[in-house]
């Protein structure tokens, strides 16, 4: 079942208020749910950042174990995020999210069990297969409401969960791993896996309740609002440059390109959220409730950026140098944070990285969604998403390789500088025809 509505008539009147009534509707019906969705898939995806602190000492992992494991999670989502997306398309998101959310809740939960490196990678890589499809599901949902010219900053918003999750998850995961340390014969982090978990199941039983598929769907929608929402996805629709095959989207240049600007970027946003702990601790911060109120700075300047950045990007329909200025930021954030011996200085330019490269994901979207429509646009966004993350897997892994290698997160960090300028370099090849809308 396909949630796109069909095209309306070309003439509707529309007036501003009615529009603005509209929307303001559709943003508080959906945009803090979906938000609350993702800050707890995201932290059930990353949590294994403040596991380490604990677990890689009593399970004897090194750097290297750690850095493969938490990058494993992302081969799982390569291999099933296509398939995932265009069931969704399908079917519908409020089966499939609460499906994809109930499935993680459960494999999340299964983590206080492992005991040894084969156990971990396993786990993680099934934790992959079980969110496959989610994140780029709800991209493609929000492009069944919103048009390309007000999308950068809902997605920037919907996006703030990630912040959102270093914000509020660091403090929660130190807090549950020192005070539960022990309880009932369980390890900190055993207790995290557990706890962090069971907001994942509940709240994908609450979707397939409260989530409609798409605008006819919506019974809070009056039918004059579902008229001026719909003639506005129908105008943009008009503008695409034909809908995609699935094949169509493995063959098209743009969604390659695409896939490489990703890519690049995410291995920013990866870096950040898998080793923030890590890179806090290096500075001189002892316990793990304080690394967690630390690690919060950078996450809380991110929220802050992202959403004032991606407000700009839509108010000047300007695409191109509203990520490549993120991506800079990024660049300089690392590479100052990483010869820094200051504790105040490296959480300043942690800062700067955060949001520099957090921002960048958000902002990018704006870019294929301007070209990708139908089917072509359930299997591109899922394509690029799984390309794009598989840094969630070098990220990671090369950090921890290199640590192991080198003693320092030094030369890792400017590693991910150089990439974020390689990122930012390839999103001004694309043409600003293209993607300023």
């Amino acid at each position: 079942m396909s949630t796109q509505t069909a095209p309306l008539a070309a003439h509707v009147a529309v007036e501003p208020d009615t529009q603005k009534a509209a929307y303001a509707k559709v943003f508080w019906r959906i945009v803090p749910f979906l938000m609350l969705c993702y800050v707890v898939a995201y932290l059930d995806r990353v949590n294994v950042g403040f596991a380490k602190l604990q677990m890689s000492q009593d399970l004897n992992f090194s750097e290297t174990v750690y850095g493969l494991g938490a990058g494993i999670f992302f081969l799982g989502y390569f291999l099933f995020e296509v398939p995932s997306n265009v069931i969704l398309h399908k079917v519908g998101a409020r089966i499939w999210i609460a499906r994809i959310m109930v499935t993680w809740g459960l494999i999340s939960a299964a983590f206080m069990f492992v005991t040894n490196a084969p156990m971990f990678y396993a786990l993680r890589f099934l934790l992959g297969v079980a969110e496959a499809g989610f994140y780029p599901g709800i991209i493609l949902y929000l492009t069944y409401w919103y048009p390309s010219h007000r999308r950068a900053r809902i997605i920037a918003i919907f996006m703030s969960a990630i912040p959102i999750s270093g914000i509020f998850g660091n403090p929660l995961s130190g807090w549950i791993m020192d005070s539960f340390h022990g309880t009932s014969g369980l390890a900190g982090w055993q207790w995290m896996f557990l706890i962090e978990a069971i907001p994942a199941i509940a709240i994908g039983l609450a979707i397939y309740f409260y989530l409609d598929n798409g605008i006819r769907d919506a019974k809070w929608l009056s039918a004059e609002h579902k008229a001026v929402l719909e003639h506005e996805i129908a105008q943009e629709e008009r503008t695409k440059e034909g809908h995609h095959s699935i094949a169509g989207v493995f063959r098209d240049r743009r969604v390659w390109l695409m896939s490489f600007i990703y890519f690049c970027f995410v291995m920013g946003q990866y870096a950040l959220t898998f080793w923030m702990p890590t890179l806090v601790k290096s500075t001189g911060v002892t316990g793990n409730f304080h690394i967690g109120l630390v690690s919060a700075i950078p996450f809380i300047c991110a929220v802050i950026a992202m959403n004032l950045i991606g407000r700009s990007s839509d108010r000047h329909r300007e695409r191109r140098w509203h990520l490549v200025i993120p991506a800079l930021m990024g660049a300089v954030g690392f590479t100052v944070a990483a010869t820094s011996t200051s504790t105040t200085v490296a959480i300043v330019f942690l800062s700067v990285a955060a949001a520099g490269a957090i921002s960048c994901a958000p902002l990018f979207w704006s870019l294929p969604t301007a070209f990708l429509a139908g089917t072509g646009a359930a299997a591109g966004i899922a394509l690029i998403n799984s390309v794009g993350n598989l840094a969630g897997f070098v990220s990671p892994y090369l950090i921890g390789f290199l640590k192991d290698l080198t003693g320092s997160t030094q030369v890792g960090m400017y590693a991910l500088a150089a990439i974020l300028v390689a990122g930012a370099a390839a999103v001004l090849t694309t043409s600003p025809r293209l993607v300023n809308k």
